[in-house]
C-alpha cells in the first residue's frame, strides 16, 4: 500500500500539524508514504519519520492551474495507490490532478462551514471518503446532503507527552511576557481572523478587569486583523492589559503557565489549540460552535457560551476566576478527557483503516 498525502499550507498551523502527527505515526503501519507540500512549507521540518518521501512543489494557491500538472508529474513518478488530500489550499486542483490520473482519493475536512453548491456537486463526488476532524463537522455535511456512507469522523489528536501540565521555568515565563505573577493570566491562541472572535473577548474584558484588575491577557497568533485589533485595544484603553505575542512554536512550554484559555470563535472545526490547552491542564471558556463542545465539555473542563455573547463570556470567566478550586478541577478533567479521546495513536490507526477500506472497496 502506497499513500501520497497532499498538504499545501505554508505554516505549521493546526491542520498541518495533524498531518505531521499522522505521517510520523504511520511508521508503525506497513506501507509506503509520501508528502506533497509547498516549497518552503514548515511542515517539511516537522516530519520525523525517515520513511516519508517529501516532494516540495511550487504553488500559487487555488488559481494556480499549473499546479495540476506539477502534482500529476509526482503521481506518475510515485505511482501511489491512494491520494489523501488535506489542506483547503489548492484542494480542488489536487483533486482534479488525482481524477485525471484515475487514482482513488480521500479528503480531510477541518472546517465547520456549510459546504457550497460546488463542494456538494463537483468536489465531494471526487472522493471515496471525506474524513471530518469532529462530529460537529460531520453533522454539518450530513445536514447538507452528503451521503452518510461517504463521511467518517476521525478526531484530531494531540501529543500528550509534549503537551503536559508540568510547569517549567516559571520565572522565565513571567520575564518573557512582562508579568509579575500576582494576577491571573488568560490566553487566546488563534489566527487573527474574524471568525475566531477576538472582538467578543475584547468586549468582555472591561467587566473582567473590573472584578479582577490584575488580570493580564496574552494573544497568540498571526493574521490580517492584527493591526485593527491592536488599534481597538488602544482605543478601549486596554493596551496595558493585553499583549500580542505572535505565532509561537514552543507553546508546550507556555501553556502550563496559563490560568485559562479563552476561545470565543464563531466557527471552529475542533481547535487544535484547545486540545493542547486541555492536555496541559488549562481550563477553557469557549463558544458553543462547530466541534468545540467535543473538547470543551460544559461544566466538566470549562464553560461554553453562545457565540457572540460577550456578556456571558465575561460572566463565565469571572465565575472561574472567583473559584480557584473549580479551576483546579477543570485542569484535571481536561487532561483526562484528552488522554481518553484524542490520542495520536487512535487518529493514526483510524486513518490507516480508511486507506485499507478504500483500497479494498476499489478492487
Amino acid at each position: 500500500m502506497k499513500i501520497l498525502h497532499v498538504e499545501m499550507g505554508r505554516h505549521l498551523y493546526g491542520g498541518a500539524r495533524q498531518v505531521a502527527y499522522l505521517l510520523n505515526g504511520l511508521k508503525e503501519f506497513p506501507g509506503e508514504y509520501g508528502l506533497v507540500c509547498a516549497a518552503g512549507a514548515e511542515i517539511a521540518g516537522a516530519i520525523t519519520n525517515p520513511e516519508v518521501k517529501i516532494h516540495r512543489i511550487k504553488t500559487k494557491g487555488d488559481v494556480d492551474l499549473q499546479f495540476i500538472g506539477r502534482l500529476r508529474k509526482v503521481i506518475r513518478h510515485e505511482k501511489p495507490d491512494l491520494l489523501h488530500i488535506h489542506s483547503r489550499r489548492g484542494d480542488m486542483l489536487a483533486a482534479l490532478a488525482g481524477r485525471l490520473e484515475k487514482i482513488p482519493m480521500v479528503h480531510s475536512r477541518r472546517v465547520d462551514n456549510p459546504p457550497s453548491f460546488f463542494d456538494l456537486h463537483f468536489k465531494f463526488p471526487l472522493f471515496h471518503k471525506i474524513i471530518t476532524i469532529s462530529r460537529g463537522i460531520r453533522e454539518v455535511l450530513l445536514d447538507a446532503g452528503v451521503p452518510k456512507a461517504q463521511v467518517i469522523c476521525i478526531p484530531s489528536a494531540v501529543d500528550t507527552e509534549r503537551f503536559n501540565p508540568v510547569r517549567v521555568n516559571r520565572e522565565g515565563f513571567l520575564d518573557e511576557f512582562g508579568l509579575t505573577g500576582d494576577g491571573p493570566v488568560l490566553a487566546m491562541i488563534a489566527q487573527l481572523i474574524p471568525r475566531k472572535g477576538h472582538m467578543v473577548f475584547f468586549e468582555a474584558l472591561p467587566s473582567i478587569l473590573a472584578k479582577h484588575p490584575r488580570t493580564r491577557v496574552l494573544i497568540f497568533g498571526r493574521g490580517p486583523l492584527k493591526d485593527e485589533l491592536m488599534r481597538v485595544i488602544q482605543k478601549m484603553g486596554l493596551d496595558k492589559f493585553v499583549r500580542f505575542e505572535g505565532f509561537r512554536t514552543n507553546l508546550e512550554n507556555i501553556f502550563p503557565h496559563f490560568d485559562m484559555v479563552v476561545h470565543p470563535a464563531f466557527m471552529e472545526g475542533l481547535g487544535v489549540s484547545l486540545l493542547e490547552a486541555a492536555a496541559c491542564g488549562v481550563p477553557i471558556v469557549a463558544c458553543r460552535a462547530g466541534g468545540i463542545p467535543e473538547i470543551v465539555r460544559d461544566k466538566f473542563n470549562g464553560f461554553l457560551v453562545k457565540p457572540g455573547d460577550s456578556k456571558s463570556l465575561a460572566r463565565h470567566i469571572i465565575a472561574l476566576l472567583d473559584e480557584p478550586d473549580q479551576l483546579q478541577l477543570f485542569s484535571l478533567t481536561g487532561r483526562e478527557l484528552v488522554l481518553e479521546n484524542f490520542s495520536i495513536e487512535r487518529m493514526v490507526r483510524d486513518n490507516h483503516q480508511v486507506y485499507v477500506d478504500t483500497l479494498e472497496a476499489k478492487r
